[in-house]
């Protein structure tokens, strides 16, 4: 069954916070204190507290073509049965770094970093087709990363 962490309430010191660190993560605490108006220490509970909770993670994000993974690609999975118990063995397995249920023409949405086409085609046949439940899959190969972003902000 998929885990679910508590909700955590953000005040707008705590949306404030994580927009600065969005904006760069390697921002200090006492930095960041003095632009909210807390302590050092009061920031780095903030931080624990929101990183603990899985409002955000704090993480390299990194170019895969340069780290030798020359394959990306998003598979769409049609399934049968419970789709959260799909999703849940497709999270688990490593290449795969990203998942949502959806609605639409595929139940499940999985984007992948594999280092070439064989690695891909491995994945693909090796562990996502045999997942009890899976119906069938369609890979979109991406030709290039034209933008990825991850500083859209707070509501």
């Amino acid at each position: 069954m998929v885990s679910k962490k508590k909700q955590l309430a953000l005040d707008d010191v705590s949306k404030t916070i994580i927009e600065l660190l969005q904006d760069d993560g390697r921002r200090s605490y006492s930095d960041i204190g003095r632009e909210v108006g807390l302590s050092e220490a009061a920031v780095r509970q903030r931080v624990q507290r929101l990183t603990e909770s899985g409002v955000m993670q704090i993480v390299a994000v990194t170019d895969p073509m340069q780290l030798g993974f020359s394959r990306q690609a998003m598979i769409g999975v049609r399934v049968t049965g419970d789709t959260r118990v799909v999703a849940e063995a497709i999270a688990a397995i490593d290449a795969i770094d990203y998942v949502v249920i959806t609605v639409g023409s595929f139940d499940i949405l999985a984007e992948v970093v594999c280092e070439d086409d064989e690695d891909l085609l491995a994945l693909i046949n090796d562990s996502i087709r045999p997942i009890d439940g899976v119906l069938s899959t369609e890979t979109f190969i991406y030709a290039k990363l034209q933008k990825q972003l991850y500083n859209w902000g707070t509501r």
